[in-house]
Parts: C-alpha cells; structure tokens; sequence
C-alpha cells in the first residue's frame, strides 16, 4: 500500500524474497559484529517469542525466540538471533567463543545459570525483574486494603533506594560510583535479605507474594553481586529496550513464513538496531553498505 501510493507496484513476496537476499548479503558484517560482542568485557541478553510458520519438523504453532545479545560501552553493538525453540543447547550457540571471565547480565532464565558456568563468566541478575515480581503482588491486593506497612510495598520502597543510587551516579566517576554502592547500597542489601528470611516461613509460595520471595531468594548471589564494580549495570533493562523494537514490530507483522526469512530479520535488526545505538542513520547506512 505503501509504494502504491509512489507509483510502485510490487507484490509482497517479491518484498519478501528481496528481504531474505539482504539478510544473506549483510551475513559478513554480522559475523563481525558478533566477534566483536563476544570479545566484549560486559554482555547483556535477554530473548522474546518468534512465531515461524514453516520450520521443519515443527507445527506452526510452536513458539520460536528471537535473542538479543547487546554490549552498551564505546562500540555499542546490537546482536539478535533466531533459534527454534529456548533450550540450553540452543542459547550454547550463542556464547560459544565468548571471552573468558566476561560479565553475562541476565534475567533468572535458568539456562543463563549453565551457560554462565561453562564459559566461566561472571553473572549478574536483573533487579528490575525481581521488583515486577513484587509490583505484580502489590497490584493484586485491593486499593483499600494496601498500607506502606504492606510486605511487597516495603520491598519495592527498599529496591527503589538501590535504584536511586545508579540514577543519582550515573555521570559519577566509576570509583565513586563504587564507593557509594560499598557504602550505602551494602547496607540497603543486608535489610532486604533481613526482611526476606524473615517473612519467606509466612508467605504462601504459590501466592503472587511467595513467587516474587521465591525469585528474590534464588537471584540472590548474582543480584548482589553488582556493587563489587561501579562499572556493572543493576539491572537488564539495556538490553529489554534492545528487543522492544522487535516486540512492537511482531505486532503488526505477527509470524515469519520461513526460517530463512526468520533469519533475515534477526541479521536486518542487528544492523539497524546497532546504528540507531551508534546515533547513524540506519537508511544512509543500509545504503553505503549495499552499494559496496
């Protein structure tokens, strides 16, 4: 509809074709990118669901994953794949020849754990996954009935100083960032884990409560673990800004027909998403590139 309104008239699957041969063509600058990531000190990822119609051996219906694996220093690179499914085996792949001793910043997805382990990095969790688990408590208790005394308002008031603390050290030198999270985010830390063993025996766990305790209590080792560096990040939510634009695009287009185009896309994004972070315009780039 689009072109037709230009005067063009060409049918979707010559589109779509056209967009598989890109996704081929750009391969190489991909591969680079990707060594370029696994060569990073600091990786995020984090992955989204990815309908395929046509994947051998699979009914349309089963769900597939776009992964976004991004680094945010100087060089910001934006790296997302497609695998048929989330397995361990499959999320392998995209860490193999990864460097060792790097820092892997994850949500609680348990194959991160396994992959976090075989290539020796250095995990952290994601304190805004572990806050949603207890907003989501908060939010299921009637309006009348909730207090600041409330066990899930009391968690979120506490994680909200942590955060507090990154925003107000954002432009800080990386030393004094580090010395304000020793000093004061320690302290924050040891009242939270106080509040959690000693209200986890009266909580029912398959309350929306007792999941949010629970996901808090089995973080914990890799949530506490950003104040050792004034240079590690609090939270995933780098890397969930990454895929948004993905999650917002499969709205509209809802499923890739084939694997090949699947793979088109995740290499396309990777581009564009990498020059958006690069503030270079993704159209004068894709044009430079493909004239070369």
């Amino acid at each position: 509809g689009l072109l037709r309104r230009f005067g063009g008239d060409i049918s979707s699957n010559t589109i779509a074709a056209s967009m598989v041969r890109v996704g081929l063509a750009i391969q190489p600058v991909i591969n680079l990118m990707r060594d370029a990531l696994l060569d990073a000190e600091l990786v995020y990822c984090d992955e989204t669901t990815f309908q395929v119609l046509k994947e051998k051996g699979r009914k349309p219906q089963t769900k597939s994953y776009l992964w976004s694996q991004m680094t945010d220093s100087g060089n910001p690179i934006r790296c997302f794949t497609y695998t048929p499914g989330r397995g361990a085996h499959l999320a392998d792949k995209l860490f193999t020849g990864i460097r060792k001793g790097a820092v892997l910043m994850t949500d609680g997805y348990e194959p991160y754990n396994g992959l976090a382990e075989r290539y020796q990095l250095v995990h952290l969790g994601c304190w805004v996954h572990a806050r949603r688990y207890f907003i989501k408590a908060e939010e299921n208790v009637p309006k009348a009935a909730r207090s600041p005394d409330l066990l899930a308002t009391r968690f979120i008031k506490l994680i909200g100083k942590l955060f507090a603390v990154e925003a107000r050290s954002a432009q800080w030198a990386v030393d004094r960032r580090q010395r304000l999270r020793q000093r004061y985010c320690r302290r924050v830390l040891d009242v939270i884990h106080k509040l959690l063993t000693e209200q986890s025996p009266g909580v029912v766990p398959n309350s929306l409560l007792g999941k949010a305790l629970t996901y808090l209590r089995g973080q914990w080792p890799k949530l506490i673990r950003y104040t050792e560096n004034g240079n590690w990040p609090i939270s995933n939510n780098a890397c969930e800004n990454s895929i948004r634009p993905f999650c917002v695009g499969r709205r509209s287009w809802l499923f890739a027909d084939t694997v090949a185009g699947a793979n088109a896309s995740a290499n396309i994004y990777s581009i564009v998403e990498t020059c958006r972070a690069h503030r270079i315009d993704p159209y004068r780039y894709l044009t430079w590139l493909f004239q070369r």
